[in-house]
């Protein structure tokens, strides 16, 4: 790998990291380890979906989580079941 593409990734994953950082630790686990596990083999359209799911409200997003709503975005209901999915592994 480029080591500039490298640094690159690393100063977004980081970027994104802190992004995941909620007022709810649930939260924060869910959108983690979805960046841990799914990121680097994420396409275009998920990465932009997470990120959508990280400017969302964090009341909005638990209701999403938890299955009392869905979002209404299919990509981000694809990113978030795949969010649960892995915290559950």
């Amino acid at each position: 790998m480029n080591p500039d593409r490298n640094s690159r990734e690393t100063v977004e994953r980081s970027r994104l990291r802190w992004r995941c950082r909620r007022g709810m630790r649930e939260l924060d686990v869910l959108l983690e380890r979805w960046l841990d596990r799914c990121w680097a083999d994420a396409d275009g359209y998920q990465r932009a979906a997470f990120e959508r799911l990280l400017a969302t409200e964090d009341d909005e997003l638990w209701a999403w989580a938890t299955g009392r709503e869905r979002p209404a975005d299919a990509e981000m209901a694809r990113v978030l079941d795949q969010a649960v999915e892995a915290s559950s592994r």
